[in-house]
């Protein structure tokens, strides 16, 4: 057998684990916002997390968009470990039944998680 083989399929190894640890990727848009793309899997954890722990969601006169800073007065959460690593750096609020992340040091909503 050839090294070659033996090389390929350690950096096939390599490459699968690599995608297995992905949580979330961030692009930025042509508007300089972030735009945060989630797995399915944590979607799904987010989702039932609202439900679990029976989160209250926020009301607010403006409708909280991605793009737009959320207001002074709402109070913004941790976003827990479960969601997965990649997004603990950000905050979310809870509106309309819709789970909004924000990047606390803007207070720009970046993603809302559908």
């Amino acid at each position: 057998m050839s090294p070659r083989p033996q090389a390929w399929h350690r950096l096939q190894r390599i490459s699968t684990g690599a995608f297995a640890q992905s949580t979330v990727v961030t692009t930025t848009t042509g508007a300089g916002h972030a735009a945060v793309q989630i797995e399915p899997e944590y979607r799904t954890k987010i989702h039932t997390y609202v439900t679990e722990h029976k989160i209250r969601p926020v009301e607010t006169r403006e409708k909280i968009v991605v793009g737009q800073p959320v207001p002074r007065d709402v109070e913004l959460e941790a976003v827990p470990a479960e969601w997965g690593p990649s997004l603990t750096k950000y905050r979310y609020v809870y509106s309309g039944e819709r789970v909004m992340l924000v990047d606390p040091s803007t207070r720009t909503v970046v993603q809302e998680v559908d």
